[in-house]
């Protein structure tokens, strides 16, 4: 029976997973690696069809599997380009799975964060007007261009930065900046037991990050802001709420799940695991919070106390603005 059963798990395929990597750092890519010795366990039970970080494969043989063959796609990176928007919709059509994989394809993470810009002005700075620019004809990247009876190609930008879902159906959430070896582990490891939970969940705990963050016992009840510290400008007390020392941790509308990595280290929370699902908007619940709790009840004392937050957008919606109630910057057009 024990040997039946051991040539049939060795006669059965594996089942087919794939990785791929669209608007982001690469951060959530090398957090697969950080699974250190557990890849090898993982590796040993799938079959990697696409990891273009990691492996040679061609898009080509992606389009030739048959739909729904891949068991599940971890995608990471928020959607820019006009490539990463049609390989979302072929790996969301190849798989049965379509895991956002990370703060960039669950919120629109830091990429998002250009939302407050018009295309044709980031343009304008990376390839004419930035302080280290040389570009004296001012060349630009374009979408096809001659060369000598070749016609290369480039994807084209979109004027906004969007999550995955705002693209494609997406099954399951991996949040984090990047996630931790311990979430991933969980992700996959529901994922080859099949245990998952049901369709659109966070796969993270649904609590806030005060109740896993060490200073918790010190997070004050009632508090009145006077002024505003970034960690770099004071001598942080290591064992002490941040917000008690009047620093900016976004703790309180964060999903835990990171093991307070960052505040254990001594930085406040930036938000990068996103909402609980009882938050609609993460940047918007943390600031409503501050504002409140502003000591100063004239005008310009109130200016005096917000300017120690130099970069409100930057500092509440760091990860979040894509997916946020404001989405982007508005722009009127030119006259």
């Amino acid at each position: 029976m024990v040997a039946n059963l051991k040539l049939w798990r060795l006669l059965m395929p594996k089942p087919k997973i794939a990785f791929y990597w669209c608007a982001s750092c690469g951060g959530c890519e090398e957090t697969v690696v950080d699974l250190a010795e557990d890849i090898l366990g993982v590796v040993e039970k799938v079959d990697i069809v696409l990891w273009p970080v990691a492996m040679d494969f061609k898009y080509k043989d992606i389009e030739a599997m048959p739909d729904k063959s891949i068991v599940a796609t971890l995608l990471n990176g928020a959607i820019r380009s006009t490539e990463q928007e049609e390989m979302a919709h072929l790996l969301r059509r190849k798989s049965q799975y379509l895991i956002a994989y990370g703060a960039c394809a669950q919120l629109g993470g830091i990429p998002g964060l250009a939302n407050q810009f018009p295309l044709e002005q980031i343009f304008q700075f990376n390839y004419e007007g930035g302080p280290t620019m040389a570009n004296a004809q001012k060349t630009r990247p374009q979408v096809t261009t001659d060369d000598q009876g070749r016609t290369p190609t480039l994807p084209a930008m979109h004027h906004v930065v969007r999550s995955l879902d705002q693209v494609v159906e997406v099954d399951y959430y991996v949040p984090g900046c990047p996630p931790t070896p311990r979430v991933t582990r969980t992700a996959l490891t529901a994922l080859l037991e099949n245990r998952l939970p049901p369709k659109g969940s966070v796969i993270a705990p649904d609590i806030a990050l005060c109740d896993e963050c060490p200073r918790k016992a010190t997070k004050p009840a009632n508090i009145a802001f006077t002024e505003f510290k970034r960690p770099h400008q004071a001598l942080m007390d290591p064992n002490l709420c941040f917000l008690a020392q009047g620093v900016v941790c976004l703790g309180p509308a964060t999903r835990s799940g990171c093991n307070a990595a960052c505040t254990v280290g001594g930085m406040p929370c930036t938000g990068c695991f996103g909402p609980t699902s009882r938050v609609r908007d993460q940047g918007l619940k943390i600031l409503s919070s501050i504002c409140s709790n502003i000591a100063p009840k004239e005008e310009g004392e109130i200016e005096k106390v917000i300017e120690g937050i130099p970069d409100p957008v930057g500092t509440f919606y760091r990860y979040g603005l894509a997916k946020s109630l404001l989405r982007r910057k508005a722009t009127l057009p030119s006259k």
